[in-house]
């Protein structure tokens, strides 16, 4: 009961110093505030593109893995660079891609170019328009809603045909409210005719690559990418679809020996092409925003140094203030661990006030973001207790020197103080 005494008179204390030194305590809750604010936020948007990303590889397919002619990751090189080993390294081939999809463990095989020109419709014109060259079972790993209107079929993509569908931005740019489906548009000065509309379902994912429900994108099948928009076969990509009974080791194990005979690679020898599984991106996107993450948590820490130092302010002018008080508490008895821990429950009130700004501000902008991306940001129980522990073990770790020196005052000394 007495310590609970204590608390409450700890907290009107650091009522009484923040109404007396405003300016002061303005400035340490304000550093605190933003040291809990940017630790929420970062955890936060972290944990929402987490989720996303995490989404975006599920709608993939959890067993299905990329085979590419460069390595992924960030320290990968494009081949730009004169020294990046990958420099060399053969594109991967269409016979290649047929080879694979043969393998007794494969199910299918996507396979993805990219490309970008400009869209036009009669008098609508829209540069710098990207689209992605699929074969027919893209929407296995590209999750999106066709409608109006159908996807490709097998006879249209072996035989090319200039068809086309566009995402809801790319259909309300060009054709506004009419009817799109049947109608011909052209793509770089080439004809092609819109047989479907489709919602790609919204990730962190795609948005990085530009490919979320906001931008204005196509897709075409990838033979008529490559016999009419002039699509570089060079950037082929396979994403390889296991049987479900299949383990995805045994077939990755499968197309790496069948890839490396197909280019005559001997024992030991490196290979000249990559096999990406879920996992390696994850530990790509893990160590990218991990570091991230570090940065926004030395931030943070700098700003609740701010604050700390600000506490050591303005609770020594407390001390000094409140040194007959002190003077007459201890006369009638009051122990120096009372009035120490009095001190510390006034700094970390301080301090708490801080957090509970913080992570106002954060949910705040957790929402701003959820509701205004693809991004489901929101709150982690642990990233509210860490910002709540850092505050207080912040307000603690900086209060207790003034809350030592308040404690070893002299009764009699202090009763003299003016």
């Amino acid at each position: 009961m007495n310590q609970l005494l204590l608390i409450f008179e700890g907290v009107g204390m650091a009522i009484d110093a923040i109404r007396t030194n405003k300016v002061r305590a303005a400035l340490t809750i304000a550093g605190v505030a933003i040291g809990v604010f940017v630790v929420v936020a970062m955890g936060a948007v972290v944990s929402g593109i987490r989720e996303s990303f995490q989404k975006d590889l599920d709608e993939i397919g959890a067993t299905t893995f990329i085979v590419q002619r460069r390595g992924s990751g960030i320290n990968a090189c494009d081949g730009t660079d004169e020294k990046c080993p990958d420099r060399r390294n053969p594109p991967i081939s269409f016979s290649e891609w047929e080879m694979i999809r043969r393998l007794p463990g494969v199910q299918d095989v996507v396979g993805v170019l990219g490309g970008g020109g400009n869209f036009a419709y009669k008098n609508v014109r829209i540069d710098g328009v990207g689209y992605d060259a699929y074969s027919p079972e893209w929407p296995q790993v590209d999750a999106s809603d066709i409608y109006p209107g159908r996807n490709f079929t097998r006879t249209e993509y072996d035989a090319g045909q200039p068809v086309v569908l566009v995402n809801d931005t790319l259909k309300s740019q060009l054709f506004g409210e009419s009817e799109p489906i049947g109608k011909q548009i052209m793509i770089s000065g080439r004809q092609f005719t819109v047989i479907g509309v489709y919602q790609p379902k919204a990730g962190f994912l795609k948005s990085l690559e530009g490919k979320g429900p906001d931008t204005p994108r196509a897709i075409v099948p990838l033979q008529a990418a490559v016999r009419t928009l002039d699509a570089f076969k060079g950037s082929l990509t396979l994403l390889v679809r296991p049987f479900p009974t299949a383990q995805q080791s045994e077939v990755m194990d499968e197309v790496l020996a069948a890839m490396r005979a197909r280019r005559g690679l001997k024992p030991g020898a490196r290979g000249n092409f990559y096999l990406v599984e879920q996992d390696r991106i994850k530990e790509t996107f893990d160590q990218l925003f991990g570091a991230i993450f570090a940065v926004g948590l030395a931030l943070s820490a700098v700003a609740l140094l701010v604050g700390g130092v600000g506490v050591v302010a303005i609770m020594m002018i407390s001390v000094t203030e409140r040194t007959r008080e002190i003077g007459v508490r201890k006369a009638l008895g009051a122990t120096a661990g009372t009035i120490r821990w009095q001190f510390l429950v006034e700094a970390a009130t301080l301090t708490s006030i801080g957090a509970l700004i913080g992570l106002a501000i954060g949910g705040v902008l957790a929402w701003v973001i959820r509701t205004n991306s693809s991004i489901p940001a929101s709150l982690p129980t642990s990233i509210v207790v860490t910002a709540l522990a850092a505050s207080a073990i912040t307000g603690v770790a900086f209060g207790m020197l003034p809350a030592i020196r308040a404690s070893k005052l002299d009764p009699v000394e202090a009763l003299r103080h003016e």
